[in-house]
């Protein structure tokens, strides 16, 4: 039913870089005013979101001296 297809040599795909098409795909459409606001503002809500999320989460990235200082375990208290 589904026969296996021979390998093509080499040389045969290298020739075949030598033949391209001469026929040039038809220039890109510019985009509409509202499509660039859009991806402008898409581009403007991601990198709010990424310095909110760093602002919110600085305050748990920093190490505080003061609560390390005033902790104390319970097991040098009996001593």
């Amino acid at each position: 039913m589904f026969r296996r297809r021979e390998p093509v040599p080499f040389a045969f795909i290298a020739e075949a870089e030598k033949f391209r098409s001469n026929v040039t795909p038809p220039p890109r459409e510019r985009a509409s005013k509202g499509q660039r606001v859009g991806s402008t503002l898409m581009g403007l809500t991601v990198v709010a979101g990424l310095v909110g999320a760093l602002l919110i989460g600085m305050p748990a990235l920093s190490p505080e001296q003061s609560i390390v200082q005033h902790q104390k375990s319970e097991a040098s208290e009996g001593r």
